[in-house]
């Protein structure tokens, strides 16, 4: 597969909460118009690691890192940064749908409305939910609220919030760990699509999810120290046919985790 221009780069990333370091010396690239997935066992920090690349873990009074986390080449730690801008450039689908006590229609346009934005806020309403493949079933329904339609359906909502901000990189944490097998396919062909438009980093901990839509895998696991480290990282065929690392097959192959 050819390489893809990096978009997000990690160099030496450790993470503390307080005084425990959770994460240790990771280094990995995400490239562009490619679906990232990040592996490993529960506990592993795989969450924690996805946060850091928009700076959601700023929200935890305990946490601090060092290292670097460059975003198109920019330090995004760096004290002029605003992470407030980095999380609309850098958008997050979480674990559940978390759709707001609105309608389709104003869920879909908070964001763009907190920006401020002057355009055609019906276009762009329009066309993000149509790239989360929502449209033709809300489209009469768009005053109704969003707290009324299916898991799946929600879970397309947000990424249709999320991409009506036009992020460069979207972030999803266990996007279809709450939904059935029908939604969580739709999820995916969605993410298959998306992502000759955007970069993808998605966790799960679904090895065949994994193998199935993503381009490269990273590999975390703690150790006996209980620190987490990239076990390994590279091409997803590779990794789930020929790990170069036993503690990696040991994992895919279901041997602990």
């Amino acid at each position: 597969m050819a390489r893809n221009p990096s978009i997000i780069e990690t160099k030496q990333l450790n993470v503390f909460y307080g005084t425990t370091r959770v994460i240790s010396d990771v280094d990995m690239d995400v490239e562009t118009h490619r679906i990232t997935a990040i592996i490993g066992p529960s506990g592993s920090g795989k969450s924690t690691l996805l946060r850091c690349f928009n700076r959601m873990n700023d929200l935890i009074p305990s946490f601090h890192m060092t290292g670097s986390v460059l975003f198109g080449g920019q330090d995004l730690y760096d004290a002029s940064v605003d992470p407030t801008e980095i999380r609309y450039q850098i958008g997050m689908v979480f674990q559940r749908p978390n759709p707001f006590p609105k309608s389709i229609f104003d869920n879909v346009a908070f964001g763009p409305r907190v920006n401020g934005f002057k355009g055609d806020l019906n276009g762009l309403v329009e066309d993000s939910i149509r790239r989360a493949a929502l449209w033709d079933e809300v489209k009469d329904r768009l005053r109704e609220s969003a707290l009324s339609l299916s898991g799946g359906q929600q879970q397309r909502l947000c990424i249709a919030r999320a991409l009506a901000v036009q992020p460069q990189i979207i972030l999803m944490d266990e996007p279809c760990s709450a939904l059935d097998p029908i939604s969580t396919q739709s999820i995916e062909e969605l993410m298959r699509e998306l992502s000759n438009e955007y970069s993808i980093v998605i966790v799960t901990h679904n090895m065949q999810q994994a193998a199935r839509v993503s381009d490269y895998t990273a590999f975390l696991n703690p150790g006996e120290d209980k620190i987490s480290e990239l076990i390994e990282f590279g091409e997803t065929r590779q990794i789930f046919t020929n790990p170069t690392d036993e503690r990696t097959e040991a994992y895919i192959t279901g041997r602990f985790g």
